[in-house]
Parts: C-alpha cells; sequence; structure tokens
C-alpha cells in the first residue's frame, strides 16, 4: 500500500481503475453510465513518452477546474497520447483511488448563465 500512497501524493491527478484482473493507471477522460474512457499511462512507450505525459497531466490538474476533460483542455498537446486510451465497460470497473471527470454531471451542475473558462499558462 506504500506505493499507493506515493502515487496519490506525487500524482494526485492519476486514477487507479481495476477491471476484471487487470488494473490500469491513468488520467480518466470521461465516465458514464455505460463506458469509462481512459488514458493509460502503460501504454507509453518510451520513458520520454510517459515524462511527457505526467508534465501534461500535471499541467491540466494544477491549470484547469479539473472538470474538463485532459483531452479538450490541452487539444492539440494531448494528441500524441490518444493511443494511450483504454475504454472499460462501467459495470466490470471499480475506481480505486484518483479523480474522474463525467461531462454529464458537468451539464447537469451547470446553473443559468454559469460560464467555465479555459486558462491555460503560456510558459
Amino acid at each position: 500500500m506504500d506505493i499507493t500512497k506515493d502515487l496519490k501524493e506525487k500524482y494526485p491527478f492519476l486514477s487507479l481503475v481495476a477491471y476484471g484482473n487487470q488494473e490500469y493507471v491513468g488520467v480518466i477522460q470521461n465516465h458514464d453510465d455505460t463506458v469509462l474512457s481512459m488514458y493509460d499511462i502503460s501504454r507509453c512507450r518510451t520513458i520520454d513518452e510517459k515524462e511527457s505525459y505526467l508534465q501534461l497531466a500535471e499541467t491540466w490538474w494544477w491549470e484547469s477546474n479539473r472538470q474538463i476533460p485532459i483531452n479538450l483542455f490541452l487539444r492539440t498537446d494531448w494528441a500524441p497520447f490518444q493511443f494511450t486510451m483504454v475504454s472499460l465497460n462501467i459495470k466490470d470497473c471499480e475506481i480505486k483511488f484518483g479523480p474522474s471527470v463525467s461531462i454529464h454531471s458537468l451539464a447537469n451542475k451547470r446553473g443559468k448563465r454559469r460560464n467555465i473558462q479555459l486558462v491555460k499558462r503560456v510558459k
């Protein structure tokens, strides 16, 4: 359990999802009543890809309101990681820890004339 604790503290934007006999670690893009979509970090092919993945995910975590999926917030920067996408049946999934984004709940929570602003820090 020390690994999970370290993972939660160092990378709060990562989620652990159990699906059948497998576990997936990554950023959840969206979940609804039927499907959970996430970007699985283990599908990155090189160390450089993993480092870039973690840097971009950290940017999303600290610079967004965390209700907007990472692929919408970072758009072209996140496009190279499209191949890491995994879609899972929600009935067989269990989110062990980590944040999860749901566009559906965002739409339900919106009140009248509420604006969502996307702000990306320029380096």
